[in-house]
């Protein structure tokens, strides 16, 4: 196969499963937290941190290899204003994503203490939840931006 296709499919690919991902347990730690039910909470959160890790995780990491190695297989200069652009929204995302990691095994874990103890949902996790959302939307701005870089490559000067 060439190995520009492979490169194009590996990234399609891999920014789907990265934007999929995050859109799905985002939705289901949502719908979780609004039912109030600790062991609702608790299965989901579970969950949504394993998923982060078997899924999200390896597609953030393959997202910037492939990227790279199809601007090289492209001609594209690295320095390319829409390239550093999405570099940067990039950065911003994953600077979101990584306290939003901690943020998921710390509402598991204290979800996990009040099911053991039979009771409800501490105010700590309803805060930690508030930072988790909080920080979705510009990851998510993030992404959207860096999918219409991508499709529309524009020719722009900083």
């Amino acid at each position: 196969m060439d190995p520009y296709l492979t490169a194009k499919w590996l990234h399609i690919l891999s920014s789907t499963v990265l934007f999929g991902t995050g859109m799905g347990t985002a939705f289901q730690m949502v719908w979780a937290m609004r039912t109030g039910r600790v062991e609702t909470i608790h299965s989901v959160a579970s969950g949504v941190v394993v998923a982060d890790w078997i899924f999200t995780a390896p597609a953030g990491l393959i997202q910037p290899l492939t990227g790279l190695w199809l601007a090289h297989l492209a001609g594209w200069p690295l320095t390319a204003p829409w390239l550093l652009l999405t570099y940067a929204l990039y950065l911003l995302a994953l600077a979101c994503w990584l306290p939003v990691v901690h943020l998921q095994i710390r509402i598991r874990n204290l979800a996990g203490e009040a099911l053991t103890k039979g009771q409800p949902l501490p105010d700590q996790a309803r805060r930690l939840y508030r930072i988790w959302f909080a920080l979705g939307w510009p990851a998510f701005a993030a992404l959207v931006g860096v999918f219409w870089l991508m499709v529309s490559k524009p020719d722009f000067v900083f």
